[in-house]
């Protein structure tokens, strides 16, 4: 029975250690392949997978043969194999980001289940230590029930900690990488000290912790995604966020970086982009419309505050309300981005739950809070757009920044039936091609009333230099939505499949023809 107080060691550090695994696998996936619901269904379904086999071959091993030290040694071969994770993913990941920048589907998948069978292995022996301890402390059938759950609870505690800890301590102050080699460190250190306390010699397995921490320091630690002209690059509980320079320009780039979030030029206030068609967006409202009508805002997605700082410099020091979720973003614009407006009221707060409780009506709510080319369903939903309405003045808008291919227009026709299921009128402004066959759309709904005419009736009144080229070229790329698409609710919202659909059909279209 002496060993009681070491098996359930075992099973604290395996509980938190098995969790702590697949939180941190999750970054370092997010950081490649951005974080939808598929990659986290294909992550915990065959993390699940490894735990049953690993439950199932934990019994058999036990009762194979019945003592501490084997079960220490597969704790030990666990903790190692979680070392070397983050030096062996790294070429595989690169792979990955290749397929996912060509669109090549084989490269990316293959990338993606290479990483995660990575984790084959030491999950399935981190399932092993449950039942493994539950057969060795078991001494008398009349109490398995009570030795059983005592195991699997003390298991379940160090899972809770193993899902909050790395997610919210570890990864964002040592960084995911040395998130795997503590979790290693951990599970090596708690198998020799068993081993040691068993009888054991465990001498060998003492090269195991000395094995992964020279990997530490033979390989370059450098940045977590190399991209030329990175200057500055950190992973936040939210997101992995870069910051790219190319000569006076900076972007902003996060998680796999196939979308970018913010750019700044000094001297230079358009974009040639999306952001530049957000300015716009007030003057479907009925003739006339004046620059001097805009009087306020609320940017829902504020990122490194590009649109806040367009906004500013044609509207003048009007209040705008800020909104990113993430307060690390909020203090890189500041730093990168000269997001120093003092009408800049930034709010680190989910855009959502900011809207509900905000005692304001605004002119403009903008949303640009997607990850590309994903977005949060509650932020593209009836009920949502319902509560964006009752903030909006009179004559206030709500534009939305929608990614689509150009030959499909599926999600944008999605937003912009949502939106007509609670405005009078919905307009769109279509950018043209921004390469590659990807472009964005700008969706904007009217809280009165409103007639496509209008647009180009106030644009042609507008003296203001930027906001007059602007108008000028969005009027051509503008029409009325009066179609028909799938309404989003807060009880069914499929904007992944609608997603998924629109990437499959990209790729499928840019796949070369047989024979060619």
């Amino acid at each position: 029975m002496k060993q009681v107080p070491n098996l359930y060691l075992a099973v604290l550090v395996g509980g938190f250690s098995s969790l702590g695994v697949e939180m941190c696998a999750s970054r370092l996936l997010n950081n490649y392949f951005g974080s939808s619901q598929l990659i986290w269904a294909v992550l915990i379904g065959l993390v699940l997978v490894y735990l049953t086999v690993g439950y199932y071959l934990g019994g058999r091993l036990a009762d194979r043969s019945p003592r501490p030290e084997k079960l220490y040694e597969l704790m030990a071969w666990a903790g190692l194999l979680i070392g070397l994770v983050p030096f062996i993913a790294q070429p595989i990941l690169h792979y990955g980001q290749v397929g996912l920048e060509r669109y090549l589907a084989s490269l990316l998948l293959a990338s993606l289940l290479g990483v995660v069978a990575l984790f084959a292995v030491p999950v399935s022996l981190l399932g092993c230590i449950s039942p493994f301890a539950t057969r060795l402390a078991m001494r008398e059938v009349a109490h398995s029930g009570d030795v059983s759950g005592r195991i699997y609870a003390i298991s379940t505690v160090g899972s809770i900690a193993g899902t909050f800890l790395p997610a919210l301590v570890l990864i964002p102050s040592i960084g995911t990488k040395h998130s795997f080699i503590l979790l290693s460190l951990l599970l090596l250190a708690v198998a020799i000290y068993g081993m040691a306390r068993s009888g054991a010699r465990p001498l060998g397995f003492m090269a195991m912790p000395v094995l992964v921490l020279a990997l530490l320091v033979i390989v370059p630690g450098g940045v977590v995604k190399s991209v030329p002209g990175m200057i500055y690059e950190k992973e936040s509980p939210y997101n992995y966020i870069q910051v790219v320079q190319a000569g006076d320009t900076r972007y902003l780039l996060l998680n796999e970086g196939q979308g970018v979030h913010s750019v700044y030029s000094p001297g230079h206030l358009l974009t040639n982009s999306i952001w530049d068609l957000f300015l716009v967006a007030p003057f479907f409202n009925n003739v006339p419309y004046r620059p001097a009508d805009v009087k306020s805002m609320c940017m829902i997605g504020l990122a490194a505050g590009t649109i806040a700082k367009q906004y500013t410099a044609v509207y003048g020091p009007i209040p705008i309300d800020g909104v990113e979720i993430d307060p690390d973003i909020i203090q890189v614009g500041r730093r990168y981005f000269d997001m120093n407006e003092p009408n800049l009221n930034a709010v680190a707060q989910d855009g959502r739950y900011f809207l509900y409780n905000s005692p304001r009506k605004y002119d403009v709510i903008g949303v640009d809070a997607y990850r590309p080319p994903y977005i949060p369903p509650h932020l593209a939903t009836k009920e949502f757009f319902q509560e964006a309405r009752a903030h909006l003045t009179e004559n206030g808008v709500v534009a939305i920044n929608v990614g689509r291919t150009t030959t499909d227009f599926s999600l944008v026709n999605a937003m912009a039936a949502t939106l007509a299921s609670v405005f009078p009128n919905v307009y769109i402004i279509d950018l043209p091609e921004s390469g590659g066959g990807l472009s964005n759309s700008l969706v904007v709904a009217t809280n009165q009333p409103t007639a496509l005419s209008n647009f180009a009736q106030n644009a042609a009144t507008i003296q203001q230099p930027e906001l007059k080229a602007v108008a000028s070229e969005a009027v051509g790329w503008s029409r009325e939505f009066k179609g028909t698409g799938i309404v989003f609710t807060d009880d069914k919202s499929p904007v992944e499949q609608v997603i998924h659909r629109l990437i499959v059909n990209f790729i499928t279209r840019s796949l070369p023809a047989a024979g060619s």
